[in-house]
């Protein structure tokens, strides 16, 4: 199990789910309305740290964010 968390701007309580990989959290998402249009602007970090490759595998008990563009500093 992973757990998914929203932040800045994207108003949704954080989810546990059970996947493999980010490709598996996207398809999920694709058919979240309050997400899916988020989805191709935001970064992804798992555990603090940014990754770009939607084949990356997960492990139980990582943390993912969903980090839209007005998250910066």
């Amino acid at each position: 199990m992973v757990r998914v968390e929203f932040l800045g701007p994207i108003q949704k309580a954080a989810l546990e789910v059970e996947i493999k990989n980010l490709n598996e959290l996207a398809e999920i998402l694709q058919k979240d309305a309050e997400v899916k249009d988020w989805l191709a602007t935001s970064a992804v970090a798992v555990n603090d740290t940014l990754v770009s490759s939607l084949e990356y595998a997960l492990k139980d008990g990582d943390k993912i964010s969903l980090l839209p563009p007005v998250c910066g500093g």
